[in-house]
């Protein structure tokens, strides 16, 4: 496992500046949010430009982890509208997403954007569903293709309606059953959404094969170590189920400002790793 931070965190700073402060606080990837290079289209960065972000990124030894926060720019889209041309567009808008994430060096997508799946952008819950599912089949195969992962995110009730747990995420990763389409942890989402403890989540499901990836902030959607949750089982459980992939830093509370944040979660994580070492 290794640390990586989700780059709004540190939005305000240029690139190139976000890139020298989390590989200074002992990050080794980021995880970017498309909506930082471009409010408004994003999902279609000049090639020069792409090359310029991974360019910049490994000049400062980081990697580029993946995308998230996919459905931010344009505006108005939507996977679950009844608005079949709506829903045209916004696949449209992921697949060349998947596109940019491939060409970043990028190995995963995480799916979460709860604006953008709405139950109430459907006539039921049950057509909602089925228009997801279908925006997923698609994106999904996109996704084989271009050799990296897509991953829908369990959110808590208090951001969306739809897909709030993991067996829920579970089960929509084996009705399409494409090895490209996947689901992830989000530990915050998960301690106020699952009925057990993340740790548990973890043992009880990643032996299902059908997760891929974690972010980590607290249930007071601050970072790790700046809240009441316990790190310790979390990273515990995911060493014992074999994880080895980027633990992303995804806070949305800044306090005091975003490198305090991303320090405070680096030195709390990398205390918690140092500590699985030693058992091991």
């Amino acid at each position: 496992m290794y640390l990586s931070l989700c780059n709004e965190v540190l939005r305000d700073l240029p690139f190139a500046e976000q890139c020298r402060v989390a590989a200074a606080l002992g990050y080794e990837g980021l995880e970017l949010a498309p909506f930082t290079f471009d409010p408004e289209t994003p999902h279609e960065l000049p090639a020069a430009k792409r090359r310029e972000i991974r360019q910049i990124a490994g000049d400062h030894g980081l990697s580029i982890v993946g995308l998230h926060w996919l459905l931010v720019a344009p505006r108005g889209l939507s996977v679950t509208t009844s608005d079949v041309e709506l829903r045209r567009r916004t696949v449209d808008v992921l697949h060349n997403l998947v596109e940019l994430c491939a060409e970043l060096g990028g190995r995963v997508l995480v799916h979460g954007s709860p604006p953008a799946r709405r139950v109430e952008d459907a006539e039921s819950p049950d057509a909602a569903r089925a228009n997801l599912v279908e925006c997923l089949a698609s994106v999904g195969e996109a996704a084989r293709k271009a050799g990296v992962v897509y991953c829908i995110e369990p959110l808590a009730p208090s951001e969306t309606a739809l897909v709030n747990t993991v067996s829920e995420a579970v089960a929509i990763v084996k009705e399409i059953d494409n090895p490209a389409l996947r689901t992830m942890i989000d530990t915050s989402a998960a301690g106020r959404a699952e009925s057990e403890p993340v740790d548990k989540v973890i043992r009880d499901w990643w032996p299902s094969g059908c997760l891929a990836h974690v972010q980590v902030n607290d249930r007071n959607r601050r970072a790790a170590g700046q809240g009441e949750d316990r790190f310790g089982p979390i990273l515990r459980a995911l060493r014992d189920v074999g994880y080895e992939g980027a633990l992303s830093a995804e806070p949305f509370i800044y306090e005091p400002d975003g490198p305090t944040t991303a320090a405070v979660n680096a030195g709390y994580l990398k205390g918690l790793l140092e500590i699985l070492k030693e058992e091991t």
